[in-house]
């Protein structure tokens, strides 16, 4: 399941904006102080690979152009866009999708020199998976699967060669408006690029007798035993982490007694991080382990118009069980780091003068553009929009370009020059959650 998490603000000719975060400031040390969220604004559904020293990481995108935005990092704590996976129209239609479909939840992971991301296109034909020898792009079109229902695709590889798809599943007996969700896997040629043998149920339901949308899985092996990690108890408050093992592959699966090894629905609504879930989880060069998650920070309420966004915790392993911040057992905002050298990540500047050639990797589009209404060379230092008769209230890709809203309290300015030739044109800025939920200022 998931829910809409977006608020954007649109903009055109020149733009700044100032942000004020809504927690102290931490010192940075030799060793890395680890401030959360690591992303901060719309980043849900994180997960995480590593390569040598070097860490990728992506995220849902939604309804939103271009698709699955790709980060880099040294030391898990500081991260630079370095692409989007899916930024071309040929990977991506997103035509008339609704608000909260399009791309969900990627799972990136490498194996013999190709990184591989799969997700699912929610309303536009399921499941694919692309390929790219630099994480930075190009990435290949996609390549769909056939007969791999759910969502939240994952790929495992397994030491023994084989290549395992996990997926979840709506049990056949289910009542149409049941939430109840199974886990299944199945190998994957990547010759043929094709599902092969038999599916196989792997988890019938989550930790929780009845759990509602279990989802997210992805599977591990460590000390000959594989781990699977899933989501479940929905996207909102009761959103959690739990854990399952087994000696085989396809299982049968044991619960951790433990589980969830991860959930804020224990600690009330006035927690000022909320709703964390959908784990990923990563071994660094150094032996340390790391999990990368979902959560929300609520204000004004139990309201998170920051969208869900990517957290960062610390995990060990106790009896061949993994224990999510030991002490702790929550998600903080501020914490010792990774002990790993600091990464000098590029810092996105507040201002956009809109300098350069190309569009910063902050900026979206609603929905795949299918004309080009905008320009940066034909006004130098200014982004020329032209005039679209699609509106926001509508399924379709208006003349829209906006950022993500990355702080509580914060403040957007915008240098507009504007000559309208009739009543029916208009331009401006809307703060934008969906095509039924906005504040628009327009002249």
């Amino acid at each position: 399941m998931k829910i809409p998490c977006l608020l954007i603000t649109v903009l055109f000719i020149n733009f700044v904006i100032a942000q004020e975060n809504n927690r102290a400031t931490v010192s940075v040390n030799e060793r890395n102080i680890l401030e959360n969220p690591i992303l901060k604004g719309f980043y849900p559904d994180p997960s995480i690979c590593r390569v040598g020293e070097d860490y990728y990481l992506v995220t849902s995108s939604f309804e939103y152009y271009p698709g699955i935005p790709i980060f880099h990092s040294k030391d898990l704590a500081h991260w630079e866009q370095i692409g989007h996976v899916l930024d071309r129209p040929s990977q991506l239609n997103l035509d008339s999708i609704k608000a909260s479909n399009g791309v969900y939840a990627p799972t990136i992971r490498y194996n013999n020199g190709v990184y591989y991301v799969i997700n699912t296109l929610v309303g536009k034909g399921g499941n694919f998976f692309v390929t790219a020898t630099n994480p930075a792009g190009p990435w290949s079109d996609p390549i769909w699967l056939k007969d791999a229902p759910g969502i939240d695709p994952s790929l495992f590889f397994d030491d023994e060669g084989k290549v395992y798809y996990t997926g979840n599943g709506r049990p056949v007996d289910n009542a149409p408006d049941s939430k109840k969700r199974h886990i299944w896997l199945q190998e994957l040629d990547l010759n043929t690029n094709k599902l092969i043998g038999d599916k196989k149920i792997i988890l019938v339901e989550g930790a929780l007798h009845d759990a509602s949308s279990a989802e997210a899985p992805h599977l591990y092996k460590k000390g000959g035993m594989y781990y699977l990690i899933i989501a479940e108890g929905g996207t909102g408050e009761n959103h959690a982490v739990t854990i399952f093992r087994s000696k085989q592959i396809a299982g049968p699966y044991e619960s951790n007694k433990k589980n969830p090894i991860l959930t804020h629905r224990n600690l009330g609504k006035s927690y000022p991080i909320a709703c964390t879930g959908h784990a990923d989880i990563v071994e660094t060069q150094n032996g340390e382990w790391w999990m990368v998650l979902l959560g929300v920070r609520p204000y004004g309420g139990f309201h998170y118009n920051l969208g869900r966004e990517t957290f960062l915790v610390p995990l060990q392993w106790e009896e061949n069980w993994p224990v999510v911040n030991p002490g702790e057992g929550k998600v903080l905002f501020s914490q010792l780091g990774p002990n790993l050298p600091k990464y000098a990540a590029k810092i996105v500047p507040v201002k956009d003068d809109f300098s350069k050639d190309s569009l910063n990797f902050v900026w979206n589009f609603l929905r795949t553009p299918r004309n080009k209404f905008w320009s940066l060379q034909e006004h130098k230092g200014f982004l020329r929009m032209y005039l679209l008769p699609e509106s926001i209230t509508q399924l379709e890709s208006p003349a829209f370009i906006g950022r993500r809203q990355q702080d509580t309290i914060f403040e957007a300015t915008c240098e507009m020059i504007f000559d309208p030739k009739n009543e029916n044109e208009s331009a401006g800025m809307v703060l934008l959650m969906s095509n039924d939920f906005f504040f628009l200022f327009e002249k």
